[in-house]
């Protein structure tokens, strides 16, 4: 058993004893719910839990098989995207005396059933979670185990109660968009991210407000939704280079999809910047490389991640923090925009 209490052992307000006394079950019930145990009746999980959280029960100390652990949660461990996010992470565990763990769980938008269980047998100083938004029922099962966590760039809109960091989503689709406008393109098509992504549709928002400030018009057969990885970008700047009026310039949302706008361009015999402006958004180390190099929207990616855990390890301390912190973006003009050759507008 993870935790081995004792009937008079004190932590926060109240004691085990009394937690079980007020849910009507043993202290060995309390315990298995403590370390998530999944053979406990959900009913009376769900009671426990409230009653630990209500009262505020908090462990006073680690047992010495508690190692010091801070764990960053992604439903994907695929993209480069993710790798900056990890350092971040590991640059604020270390000046902690702590290690990270990483863990793939869940969608896009809140992690696996599966991961509870094994998370709390890993017994983490707290947990750093990329997803868009978290279900009640996991927030009260940490908050019941006085296991701090936050969500780092949120892709929804996490309810006020969830601390969280992002980026300014909407001004980079605008910085973006007005940089090819800016270029003389008038005709400028966007990849954005999935479309049930709050970031996609900000980003994607940033664009419209460019265009419309600019009196262009927005053209409907120009904005499609990607998945933000490279086959996605190819695929659908393929579908958007094929039409009879295509872009001289595309927005991408993600500086992978824009590396799958380039290898399209390829394909369709078309020279970037001289045929087609393409700007990223992300500003990830392969961006500076790609051929030629990427014009992106630069998202503090690793900075977000080390704000994310100095915010988790105040929560753990019991500070006060922001729930809601929002960094700058900004954009870095290289290579893969110009002016358009003569291309119709």
């Amino acid at each position: 058993m993870l935790l081995a209490m004792r009937d008079d052992e004190k932590t926060g307000r109240i004691t085990l004893a009394q937690v079980a006394q007020r849910a009507g079950v043993s202290i060995s019930t309390v315990s298995k719910v403590l370390n998530g145990r999944q053979d406990v009746a959900a009913p009376t999980r769900i009671k426990v839990e409230r009653l630990l959280e209500a009262h505020a029960y908090r462990r006073t100390t680690r047992s010495a098989h508690e190692a010091p652990l801070i764990e960053i949660v992604f439903h994907e461990l695929e993209s480069i995207w993710a790798m900056e996010l990890i350092r971040g992470v590991e640059n604020v565990a270390k000046t902690h005396g702590a290690g990270v763990v990483l863990t793939e769980s869940g969608t896009r938008h809140a992690p696996g059933p599966e991961w509870m269980e094994a998370m709390l047998q890993r017994r983490p100083l707290g947990v750093v979670l990329v997803f868009s938004a978290l279900p009640g029922e996991v927030k009260e099962q940490l908050r019941a185990r006085s296991i701090p966590f936050v969500i780092i760039d949120p892709a929804g809109d996490p309810d006020p109660d969830v601390p969280s960091v992002g980026s300014a989503n909407w001004n980079g689709g605008l910085a973006a968009t007005r940089h090819l406008i800016e270029c003389g393109h008038r005709r400028i098509g966007v990849i954005t991210g999935p479309e049930d992504m709050l970031c996609s549709r900000a980003r994607l928002d940033g664009y419209r407000s460019a265009m419309t400030m600019a009196g262009l018009e927005v053209d409907p057969a120009l904005i499609l939704f990607g998945d933000f990885h490279v086959e996605g970008g190819y695929d659908r700047a393929t579908e958007m280079l094929s039409r009879p009026r295509p872009p001289t310039a595309i927005f991408a949302g993600s500086d992978l999809q824009a590396l799958g706008v380039l290898e399209a361009a390829r394909v369709h015999g078309l020279r970037v910047p001289h045929d087609l402006s393409v700007v990223g958004y992300d500003d990830v180390s392969l961006a500076r490389w790609a051929s030629p190099a990427l014009t992106t929207v630069h998202q503090p990616l690793r900075q977000m991640a080390e704000e994310a855990t100095q915010m988790l390890m105040r929560l753990r301390d019991r500070e006060p923090v922001s729930t809601r912190l929002e960094l700058a973006t900004s954009l870095v003009v290289r290579k893969s925009t110009g002016a358009p050759a003569g291309a119709e507008q």
